[in-house]
């Protein structure tokens, strides 16, 4: 916050008793609201501003309160949001200091590159909460902002990292098994190419990190669980526009702040492409091309739903939003629990 956008605790300040402010810095929270040190004519002082969505218990949503307080204050102020894409990822709002900040990179998928700010390892990209995207009218646009402000920003130890790469394995079998099931299907083939495939890159990230019995050696903890049986409920029905919003949550991400995630983790932990070759998209091709084709065939999607099928997308999109944050929850328990 006071690194990223200084201007913002300024503006906070001058919506939330203090008009008069001429410096504002963030020195402190708590589950109901944030603490900041605003000099004003009379001297310093203390500004305590409550969270709307208080209580808070997570670090995630830190970040999505700064977020909606910047929003409230420009409101209070009739000053203009900035129009910029909302940051990564990832991740889903409920993540926690210690798993990777990215079950998902999936934040990412909303911004074309946002998730840069959710590394699943180390230090943050630059980001900072950013205004929500404007609506244009596109159903794609519609299901990026679904989950905008959900995303969070944490480290990650090596062990952290490990444990999430096992988590992504149980995901994604299940949703490739869905989508080999309808892969035919016209409002999914092109979205779905050979080269998007993750599995046998994550058996082969699993390999090097556990060894070759790295399948008795992994679990999936609750939340990946129900994870990925919801996916395979959505193959049962066979509602393909709900697996299409599981499909771009993932792959979305991976192409999009799950990149950085890559470096930061390979940085980070010494790795080179053994143990993140699930980020190693070489074989699609342009990474931005294909976004924006995936991003049309979304819009394509959307014209064919009525009102009532385009929420219950965006619904599901925001259940796998839900999923991530659970998934981080039971990660950073199953760390405290080891010590």
């Amino acid at each position: 916050m006071n690194g990223d956008h200084p201007e913002d605790n300024l503006l906070i300040a001058h919506a939330f008793g203090r008009p008069e402010a001429t410096a504002s810095v963030m020195v402190g929270l708590d589950g109901d609201a944030g603490v900041w040190k605003v000099t004003d004519p009379s001297g310093e002082s203390e500004l305590r501003v409550g969270w709307p969505g208080a209580p808070i218990s997570e670090r995630a949503e830190i970040r999505r309160e700064v977020v909606v307080l910047y929003k409230a204050a420009c409101e209070k102020l009739g000053v203009e949001p900035r129009e910029e894409e909302a940051p990564a990822q990832g991740a889903p709002h409920g993540g926690h200091p210690h798993a990777a900040g990215a079950m998902h990179g999936a934040a990412a998928a909303h911004g074309g590159g946002h998730p840069g700010g959710n590394p699943h390892a180390g230090g943050r990209p630059a980001g900072a909460p950013h205004g929500q995207p404007e609506d244009d009218g596109k159903f794609s646009t519609a299901i990026r902002g679904a989950t905008w402000g959900d995303h969070s920003d944490s480290e990650a130890t090596r062990d952290d990292y490990i444990a999430l790469v096992a988590q992504h394995y149980y995901l994604y079998v299940a949703l490739e098994e869905a989508a080999a099931a309808i892969v035919a299907d016209p409002r999914f083939a092109q979205i779905h190419p050979e080269a998007l495939i993750r599995v046998p890159a994550l058996e082969a990230d699993l390999e090097f990190f556990y060894g070759a019995d790295w399948r008795e050696k992994i679990s999936a903890v609750p939340a990946t669980e129900a994870y990925a049986a919801r996916i395979r409920e959505i193959a049962a029905e066979g509602w393909v526009p709900g697996l299409i919003a599981h499909h771009y949550t993932r792959y979305l991400g991976d192409l999009s702040g799950g990149q950085m995630i890559a470096k930061a983790v390979a940085r980070q932990h010494g790795l080179e492409k053994q143990g993140v070759e699930f980020y190693d998209f070489s074989a699609l091709g342009g990474i931005p091309e294909f976004k924006n084709m995936y991003r049309a065939t979304l819009d394509v999607l959307g014209e064919s739903l009525d009102e009532a099928e385009q929420q219950r997308v965006i619904d599901e999109v925001r259940t796998s939003y839900r999923f991530n944050a659970d998934t981080f929850g039971d990660l950073s328990r199953a760390a405290k629990a080891r010590g």
